[in-house]
């Protein structure tokens, strides 16, 4: 399939805007449409209220500001839902072993951890065929595969640390409204309260979802697909124990995972065709627990469901550009996989610990942390690495959601490799778990 622009991510209700610098000074940050000319008097061009201005204060937005929490350079936080909206967010998330190392060279795995479910077994199946395949710590010299985290047990940690942090100021919430860019920094009109305050930073970070509006605003294209799939989602309690199996079922409409949480809970993430994912997410709490039964087998007992269910759409995305002069983008702002693996926030979380390695290496050095040949060293560690997942997630979707005579021979001599080749299982191990390729300095500092 070849590439092609995403022009149907339609941009965010959120109120930013570029505004474009007057004709004395180069716009880093190129207007997405024309917008009046702002100047600034001299005061203003040269103060500098922060060093880095965070925008989005979801887990990879907190994970960049806590990282920077000792690095000597006065950060900055923006989120615009309160405090108590985010962390109610109904998710639950793959956290692999690079990123609870990450999260404990930050300080921040203690609290978490206790709340937090090991994976001390993958189980790999395809529908097409009889094999399973366990996967098991020993398999990659680890005690356990990763972890299974809710969204708000992690950022309540993170959240917590950044208020902590003397050198970070967490506005949440709050909204940025304009920017201006020019060649020594960047000046911001944020929103709080009703009052609006001026700040000036060298660096501008855009962790603000798939829909990012400063990379739109910015002009920097996106690459990649809507899929033809969906995924549903859910809270499940099962009625036998789960014994912190996680599975990854690939079935011909799309893999279905079932991932373990503290309590006897259970997370499903269940990729089927968009139409029949709006059908089954539309049927009754017992109509539904009868399909995902079939689905979901009976090894665990008979299932009930906690909370509500949510259906989302597929993506892949990847951008032109991470990085102009005084802006960097991470996370969803900087790109989106398919959800097999579990990889999507795990990328983010690694983006944003590379981030800070690369500022703080800077500010050290004496360097301008908003530089274009500072940001691009970031864009050329972590675009490759990205893009390796983005590929691999992609195919392993396009291979075992068919019944493709040859594909189904294909699969199966893998699954039978896999099965049979320790070696195998550690090398595809270790790619998951994000312990192929250069490890930040953050992850090197674990006690894990």
């Amino acid at each position: 399939m070849t590439l092609e622009q995403l022009d149907t991510i339609a941009p965010s209700s959120t109120s930013h805007r570029t505004v474009t610098p007057s004709t004395e000074s180069q716009a880093s940050i190129p207007s997405a449409s024309p917008a009046p000319v702002t100047t600034l008097d001299e005061d203003a061009k040269k103060r500098i209220d922060y060093d880095v201005v965070i925008v989005g204060g979801g887990l990879v937005g907190l994970t960049l500001a806590c990282a920077l929490q000792e690095s000597g350079l006065q950060i900055a936080l923006l989120e615009a839902k309160a405090e108590s909206a985010a962390i109610a967010r109904g998710q639950a998330y793959h956290i692999n072993l690079l990123s609870s190392r990450i999260f404990d060279g930050i300080g921040v795995w203690d609290q978490m951890r206790a709340d937090v479910n090991p994976i001390d077994q993958i189980q790999l199946s395809d529908a097409a065929n009889s094999i399973v395949v366990q996967c098991l710590p020993k398999d990659l010299g680890t005690e356990v595969l990763g972890y299974v985290a809710e969204h708000r047990v992690l950022l309540e940690a993170l959240q917590k640390a950044a208020n902590a942090s003397s050198n970070v100021t967490y506005l949440c919430p709050a909204t940025l409204v304009k920017t201006i860019v020019q060649d020594d920094g960047v000046t911001l009109d944020v929103m709080q309260d009703g009052t609006t305050q001026q700040w000036r930073t060298r660096l501008l970070v855009a962790a603000d979802g798939t829909r990012s509006p400063l990379r739109q605003q910015a002009g920097i294209r996106t690459h990649g697909w809507q899929y033809w799939q969906a995924c549903i989602v859910a809270f499940i309690k099962p009625e036998q124990p789960h014994n912190n199996i996680a599975y990854e079922r690939f079935q011909l409409d799309g893999p279905f995972a079932i991932l373990p949480l503290p309590n006897n809970l259970c997370r499903i993430v269940w990729t089927t065709p968009k139409a029949e994912a709006a059908a089954i997410a539309a049927l009754d709490d017992d109509a539904f627990l009868a399909a995902l039964q079939q689905r979901y087998g009976d090894q665990m007992g008979s299932l009930s469901l906690v909370g509500d269910r949510y259906v989302f759409p597929v993506q892949l995305m990847q951008s032109d550009r991470y990085v102009l002069p005084r802006l960097a983008l991470i996370g969803d702002a900087a790109h989106c996989c398919h959800p097999v693996g579990g990889q999507g926030v795990n990328l983010g979380i690694r983006d944003a610990a590379a981030l800070a390695q690369i500022i703080q290496a800077a500010h050290q050095q004496g360097k301008d942390i908003g530089a274009a040949q500072v940001l691009k060293t970031y864009e050329r560690w972590r675009k490759l690495e990205n893009v390796v997942i983005l590929g691999f997630t992609d195919i392993l979707n396009r291979v075992f959601s068919n019944n493709i005579l040859p594909l189904v021979v294909l699969r199966g001599l893998g699954l039978r490799l896999l099965r049979t080749s320790q070696s195998a299982r550690r090398i595809a191990l270790a790619l998951m778990t994000g312990l192929m390729g250069r490890v930040p300095a953050l992850a090197q500092r674990a006690k894990t």
